[in-house]
């Protein structure tokens, strides 16, 4: 079956915004892995004829059809009851689940109102998927060349059910193959337009594998996707084409699919039995914090020193006062006294330091955007790093703080 499908999210929630749809985000990348397109994603309300007009809209240009929500006990749960009416198809009690809903009851001592049995509804004839997290079950229905399949609405239970039955009932009924596999690779220190142009005859050239470079918070991604029965074939196919990339732009690639910058800069700290010590003005703790944020930190980071102040700078950290009144906080001489001495006070191996203007207002002369990173490691002399950035407040610090990691990787790397 060449696939078109459509992903119905039912539920007013979603369209309040109060929650994120975030079962169609998962529910896309594990279709996609599996070679089926999805061309559509629709969210529609709590609402019998607004879901009847998504469906029958749906029918008309796609042949596979996924619903989320609306399988609950209350009122507004009313997937199944409009699906059915549409495919002129019965509801009827799936035995296993009413028995599983009765069971449950018992188990908690509590009293089962006539709405629980709703639950245990499906369409005559559907493919039952098991809830090993919730009460209702979901299913999948072939009507007229189409597939239909309801999924719950809740994460936690919609999940499970489809990595456990719903792919594999994919896999069975569309006859799937092939394999697909991806590989997310991570870029920072370059920007989207340049990484995209040094490497576009790659990206027009690939139809298998296929290459997407995507955008987000400062870094670049490259998601690599290949095809074949074989998944060691697809695998070697996406690490030829991963390195033909890396000829071009490697010395921006920092790791894999969901790692981080400061993921990176632990596992090489680690690895280098180094350990590191921040000093912090503009970014307020901003670094620390994404540093605390790993398990085990404490085994490379040794800790920080906010210095927010002239004072602050010159009376704990030890900055010379002839250096700020000189030079100010915001320059490379006072960056790289920050970096020295609290890898001094911290007796650690590397210590960064972050000094600048986050705004709203200029500081000292220097425009808003001006930041000096300064690494102090042992045994070399003090690096400084000048930055002009644009954005918002928070949006410079966060920027400061990533590059802060992208050059002690880099000076980690070359050790």
């Amino acid at each position: 079956m060449n696939t078109r499908t459509e992903i119905i999210a039912v539920g007013s929630e979603l369209l309040l915004g109060q929650i994120v749809n975030s079962n169609a985000q998962f529910l896309s990348e594990q279709l996609a892995k599996m070679g089926i397109n999805v061309y559509y994603h629709t969210v529609v309300g709590d609402n019998a004829g607004r879901l009847k007009e998504a469906i029958e809209v749906a029918q008309k240009r796609s042949n596979v059809i996924i619903f989320t929500g609306g399988l609950g006990p209350t009122k507004d749960d009313l997937t199944k009851e409009t699906i059915a009416n549409v495919l002129g198809k019965e509801l009827v009690y799936d035995e296993e689940a009413l028995a599983s809903i009765e069971q449950y009851f018992i188990r908690t001592k509590r009293t089962m109102s006539e709405n629980n049995k709703k639950q245990a509804l499906v369409l005559d004839g559907a493919h039952i998927l098991k809830n090993d997290f919730g009460m209702a079950p979901g299913m999948a229905v072939e009507v007229e060349q189409k597939i239909y399949m309801l999924l719950p609405g809740p994460p936690s239970e919609m999940k499970p059910m489809f990595q456990n039955y719903g792919s594999k009932y994919f896999i069975q009924t569309l006859g799937i193959q092939e394999k697909i596999i991806s590989r997310v690779l991570r870029y920072f220190g370059i920007g989207e337009s340049q990484l995209e142009t040094d490497i576009q005859d790659i990206i027009d050239e690939q139809l298998n594998p296929t290459v997407a470079p995507l955008a987000a918070n400062g870094e670049v991604t490259l998601r690599l996707t290949a095809k074949h029965t074989d998944e060691m074939v697809a695998n070697q196919m996406l690490d030829e084409v991963e390195q033909k990339i890396n000829q071009r732009v490697g010395e921006f690639f920092y790791g894999y699919e969901n790692t981080t910058l400061v993921e990176e800069l632990f596992k090489l700290l680690i690895g280098k039995n180094k350990t590191l010590s921040a000093a912090e003005s503009l970014t307020g703790g901003m670094f620390s914090e994404y540093m605390t944020g790993i398990d085990g930190a404490s085994k490379a980071f040794k800790g920080s020193i906010i210095t927010y102040t002239n004072e602050v700078k010159a009376n704990i950290l030890g900055v010379s006062e002839k250096t700020l009144e000189t030079y100010g906080a915001v320059s490379s001489q006072c960056a790289k006294e920050m970096a020295d001495q609290v890898r001094k006070m911290a007796n650690s191996d590397i210590g960064v330091s972050f000094t600048g203007v986050a705004g709203p207002n200029s500081l000292e002369g220097h425009p808003v955007g001006t930041v000096y990173i300064g690494i102090s490691a042992e045994g070399t002399d003090t690096q400084t790093f000048k930055f002009n950035f644009t954005g918002t407040r928070n949006g410079i610090r966060i920027r400061t703080v990533k590059y802060g990691c992208h050059h002690l990787i880099k000076l980690l790397s070359e050790e």
